[in-house]
């Protein structure tokens, strides 16, 4: 049985076609009328084209005309896309939007994890979306400025391509930023009422330190971080290729040696403000899995539904009728029948 609950449209700016549509082609139709009379009148006496016309039924024509009127106001509700009904989906099996924020600052280079910090986050993050990749992706670069990459989108490959161009030069602004990183991330959001979900991959030495500031506002939005540490607590050095294409350790303002740690203490504030969760990346990119699991269990949502609601399309049904009237309305002659 057909559900009839919740009728609506979809699309209500179409609405204007089947209103406004029909008063204009009947207008238009009243020209050609008068048009019509006004060329056969130029041609012979009026008890000249009664005798002429006496096969043409008006009846016929005004029923032929009554049928494009109806045809273009189908045509306009069709547009409008009619829902009714109300079909469940699995959040799991529709996916949910993710924008991975990546860290692309020079302590990113650091090789505390293999090959460094960068080009493991994003082979994790590869990985992460070929694996489990279901809804959209985007990508947000930052260091001390912050880019978005890659919009949300189904495309894949095109997320791949942008996440494969990442390197220490992409964002030409030094530092770390992570609470302008978050702003940005946000803004390539829909502003739809349920949760969103950021993934930010970064060494948390948060330089300017408005990264938990920024994440406590973004709960109010329903946004949820998930934060991934990359990096050892141990550090180690930041090696950079130099203008002559050799590799140097980077250096102070006093000469002595930077060394890069994971800050796990500034990570787990950001996730603990948006009721996220914080997991150290490893090795091998495990910790992305466990973002999986948590989001899938539920965990740190912050106003997600277990299954979203959708109106059921039934423009079909006008579609099919539009075709049927026009198909009528070919038929219909516009001659009375010849008495024998």
């Amino acid at each position: 049985m057909m559900d009839f609950t919740q009728p609506h449209f979809a699309e209500p700016q179409w609405l204007w076609l089947a209103t406004f549509g029909p008063v204009v082609l009947l207008v238009l139709q009243r020209y050609a009328a008068w048009a019509r009379r006004r060329q056969l009148a130029t041609l012979a006496s009026p008890q000249f084209l009664a005798d002429l016309t006496r096969s043409h039924s008006p009846a016929k024509r005004a029923f032929k005309s009554f049928l494009l009127l109806l045809a273009v106001a189908g045509l306009g509700l069709a547009l409008a896309r009619p829902q009714w009904g109300v079909q469940e989906f699995a959040a799991q099996e529709l996916g949910e939007d993710i924008v991975f924020v990546v860290d692309c600052s020079r302590s990113m280079l650091a090789a505390d994890v293999s090959p460094n910090r960068l080009e493991r986050s994003k082979l994790a993050v590869m990985e992460f979306v070929r694996r489990h990749g279901r809804g959209r992706v985007g990508l947000i670069a930052f260091a001390g400025q912050a880019f978005l990459q890659c919009p949300l989108t189904f495309d894949y490959g095109a997320f791949e391509d942008a996440l494969r161009a990442l390197d220490d030069k992409t964002i030409m602004v030094p530092g770390t930023d992570i609470g302008r990183a978050l702003d940005e991330a946000f803004r390539a959001m829909e502003k739809r009422d349920r949760r969103k979900i950021v993934v930010l991959l970064t060494d948390g030495e948060d330089l300017q330190g408005a990264g938990t500031r920024t994440a406590e506002a973004l709960a109010k939005e329903l946004v949820v971080v998930y934060t991934i540490g990359v990096g050892t607590a141990a550090g180690a050095e930041i090696r950079v290729i130099n203008e002559q294409g050799q590799m140097e350790l980077v250096r102070d303002a006093r000469g002595e040696v930077v060394r890069s740690r994971l800050d796990e203490t500034t990570l787990r504030a950001i996730a603990e403000a948006t009721k996220g969760n914080y997991f150290p990346l490893g090795a091998l990119g495990e910790g992305l899995a466990k973002v999986r699991l948590a989001m899938e269990s539920g965990n740190g949502a912050s106003g997600g539904a277990p299954t979203r609601k959708l109106g059921v399309d039934r423009f079909h049904v006008l579609v099919a009728a539009v075709l049927g009237l026009l198909v009528i309305e070919s038929l219909v002659g516009t001659r009375r029948r010849s008495k024998v």
